[in-house]
């Protein structure tokens, strides 16, 4: 009886092997690049930054003397007594949504959003008779979490809390000059007041 077994040629056997060390080395890569770059990196960064900027590090959270939580300086809240200055609009789920941030996604055209806006200008206008509103009270943000208002929408509702405070509009006017942040740098972005920390400032007040 002949044997019917087969010996591959010598190239067949050639390109298996083959095959397998680029299988081979293509798997070690992926397990060394996910070991150094979606963990290893990671971790070093979150240390060197935790050591650095631990406070930044931890989500910029305000806490109250008594080591009590409030907020965090990077996330609007929503404040609505007239003791208090206000934020922008937010249309982060039902407003100030961290879980939810994002736009109203509201063209131009749109009449709901015209409506909106005049609704809340008229109210504006009203709380400080003749003069302008300023813009970033009446639109929202990107995110709905801006955490910061210009100066000029913080003097804006200043007469408000002042009267509901029984405070001088000098010392309201100061608090704000106080509690206002230069461009970084001197050249990045724009002036600003972090409403909470501002609304911590006005609470210090009345103690």
């Amino acid at each position: 009886m002949h044997s019917t077994s087969t010996i591959a040629p010598p190239a067949v056997s050639k390109a298996v092997s083959a095959s397998h060390s680029v299988w081979r080395t293509s798997i070690r890569f992926t397990l060394v690049a996910t070991l150094l770059v979606g963990l290893g990196y990671p971790l070093v960064v979150t240390g060197i930054a935790a050591v650095l900027f631990p406070h930044k590090a931890g989500g910029s959270l305000i806490k109250l003397s008594d080591g009590t939580v409030i907020g965090s300086e990077l996330l609007a809240q929503s404040f609505t007594s007239d003791k208090y200055f206000h934020p922008r609009p937010s249309a982060a789920g039902n407003g100030y949504d961290a879980t939810a941030s994002g736009g109203s996604n509201l063209a131009q055209s749109s009449k709901a959003l015209v409506d909106r806006i005049q609704g809340s200008i008229d109210k504006l206008a009203a709380e400080n008779p003749g003069h302008p509103v300023p813009i970033d009270l009446v639109t929202t943000s990107a995110s709905g979490l801006d955490p910061d208002i210009t100066p000029d929408a913080a003097r804006f509702q200043a007469p408000r809390i002042a009267k509901a405070r029984h405070l001088g509009d000098a010392q309201v006017a100061g608090l704000i000059e106080q509690n206002t942040a230069g461009r970084q740098f001197g050249l990045l972005g724009e002036p600003r007041v972090n409403v909470l920390a501002l609304n911590l400032e006005l609470d210090k007040l009345a103690k």
